[in-house]
């Protein structure tokens, strides 16, 4: 009988995090207003706020210098 350790087959499910893109979105009465998207990217793809920068995970892009506000 083979140990835990030396056992192959099907690896057990992990939960992941869900996705927060509602986070992203701001609605103002009948005003919907969303955050940066990636310009190389498209709509769809938000930028990444950091302190200093905005930040694409798929393309890595990136603008530095622009005041970014943290939330």
């Amino acid at each position: 009988m083979p140990t835990k350790a030396g056992k192959k087959g099907k690896k057990a499910h992990r939960n992941k995090k869900t996705s927060k893109k509602y986070k992203l979105y701001k609605i103002d009465g009948d005003k919907v207003t969303r955050e940066r998207f990636c310009p190389r990217c498209g709509p769809g793809i938000f930028l990444m706020k950091a302190k200093d920068r905005f930040y694409c995970g798929k393309c890595h892009y990136a603008e530095f210098g622009t005041k970014v506000e943290a939330k």
